[in-house]
């Protein structure tokens, strides 16, 4: 399959939003030598970006963060409130808390730093594509440097709000990357039986997304097999 193509090779369609015109146009350049993406727009801020989804109903927004008028957080929640089929991978020069976090609430499945190679980032469409995360290695560490430090001790043997060990599991394979397909395939359970743990810990831990339940994750140290 290329990359960020469907598995019927369908290419993803895909809007770029940067505010700096020069790196805009780079990476629409970038994305358009790439296979299985099409790019269907570009925005230079995140007034323009939410009338550009409503217009083009693009599979991706890659959205930059730090814009005038309306930035990327708020333009990320828009856009997820209004166009839930349409998700949203930051491409940031910050991997700071301040830019991290709001970004990932606001709904924000994918963040890559601006020093990403077309590889990654088309890793990282087609990952948010499949309904996994699509965090860099970057990012993924400082999630778990941050969440770590701050999560709340508990008690030995327990889980956070009635989480049982099987769905703490599943969280921590979410937490790896992995797609629903994968976690079947690595704990030997049908894709059904995945989704249905999903969607129990998802109801139980009153997270949105893959993104959120990553953050879950490394908030309450559910990560590495659940251990």
């Amino acid at each position: 399959m290329t990359a960020g193509a469907t598995g019927d090779g369908v290419p993803a369609r895909v809007l770029v939003v940067d505010d700096q015109t020069v790196v805009r146009e780079g990476i629409v350049m970038l994305l358009g030598l790439l296979p299985g993406i099409e790019v269907v727009g570009s925005a230079a801020d995140g007034e323009e970006a939410v009338r550009l989804v409503e217009r083009h109903a693009p599979d991706v927004v890659l959205m930059d963060l730090r814009m005038p008028r309306c930035d990327g957080v708020e333009a990320t929640r828009r856009i997820r409130a209004a166009h839930p089929a349409t998700e949203v991978v930051v491409l940031t020069t910050y991997a700071d808390d301040e830019s991290l976090f709001p970004a990932l609430q606001a709904g924000a499945r994918g963040y890559l730093t601006k020093d990403a190679g077309g590889e990654e980032i088309a890793r990282a469409i087609a990952d948010v594509r499949s309904g996994a995360a699509g965090l860099s290695p970057l990012v993924q560490r400082r999630l778990l440097e941050r969440l770590s430090d701050a999560r709340p001790p508990q008690p030995a043997g327990t889980l956070p709000d009635g989480l049982t060990a099987r769905e703490a599991e599943v969280l921590a394979l979410i937490a790896e990357g992995l797609s629903n397909t994968e976690i079947a395939r690595r704990l030997y359970v049908g894709p059904a039986t995945v989704k249905t743990h999903i969607n129990n810990l998802f109801a139980k831990t009153a997270v949105r997304d893959r993104a959120q339940a990553v953050a879950y994750a490394f908030r309450h140290g559910i990560t590495g097999g659940g251990s």
